[in-house]
Parts: C-alpha cells; sequence; structure tokens
C-alpha cells in the first residue's frame, strides 16, 4: 500500500465477509476486505481489497481500490484503481492512476499544484451541494442491504 509512504503498517482491518454499517472513523491506516453501508475517513491510506463493496464516500491521504466503491473519493495523496475495480463517483487528487480495464464513472479533479487542486475541489464540492448530486441515485440498492 502506502501510495505516497513508506509506512505500510496497517491500523485497521476489516475481514473478507464482514458487514459494517455506520461512518467508519480511522487513524492511521485501514484494509477493507468486505462491505461498508457508510462513510470512511482515514488519516492515513485506504486499502479496497478486490471482495470489498463500499457504499459511501473515502476521504483519505491515499486510497487504493481494487474492489467497488460507490461513493467520493477525496486522497490528496493520490488514487490508485486497478483493474479489478470499480469506483461510480467523483475522485480527487493530486495523483491519479486509472488502470486499463478499470470500471470508472464520475469526475475526476486532479492537479499537482496545491492552490489550483485546493480551488478545484472547493467549487467541484460547492457545485455537486448546489445540485443536490452526491450520487444518491447510484448508491440505491446496490450492496443489497
Amino acid at each position: 500500500m502506502g501510495f505516497l509512504t513508506d509506512d505500510i503498517s496497517i491500523n485497521t482491518i476489516l475481514g473478507e465477509g464482514s458487514f459494517f454499517s455506520q461512518k467508519l472513523q480511522i487513524k492511521g491506516n485501514v484494509r477493507i476486505e468486505g462491505d461498508v453501508d457508510g462513510d470512511i475517513n482515514a488519516t492515513g491510506n485506504v486499502f479496497i481489497g478486490e471482495k470489498a463493496r463500499i457504499k459511501g464516500d473515502i476521504n483519505a491521504e491515499s486510497a487504493e481500490i481494487y474492489g467497488i466503491v460507490l461513493g467520493d473519493i477525496v486522497a490528496p495523496g493520490g488514487i490508485k484503481i486497478f483493474s479489478t475495480a470499480a469506483v461510480i463517483g467523483d475522485i480527487c487528487s493530486k495523483k491519479v492512476q486509472i488502470a486499463m480495464k478499470a470500471i470508472f464513472h464520475g469526475h475526476c479533479i486532479s492537479h499537482k499544484d496545491e492552490e489550483a487542486y485546493k480551488k478545484s475541489k472547493e467549487a467541484h464540492e460547492s457545485e455537486q451541494a448546489v445540485l443536490g448530486n452526491k450520487i444518491g441515485g447510484y448508491r440505491s440498492g446496490v450492496l443489497g442491504s
């Protein structure tokens, strides 16, 4: 893991077959192999495994996505979307990598420059708030809750 850092220690793991329904607040890095119906906020890196299904937004330093995410991803340090992944939602980062066979449906905001990144992110968040367009329609019923 560790998109921009050598610190790859995992503070929290949600194993395969597990299900969590609420907002996750994590200090440090997290690896998710199960299902989450709720937002994920982490101070470190987020790793979403190949069999994981997330229905909610992800906010972290960086994110590596191998599974399914129905929600927005904000990770200034970097976002990698691998060939086994499907992301339905907007992504916002200073670095973005999307594999050839990955599925991505949404807007992508990516600026290396800190000031340009902040301005674009704020403008997009403002627009989404005005439109009330936080992909709620995509989320309903996908995880079969």
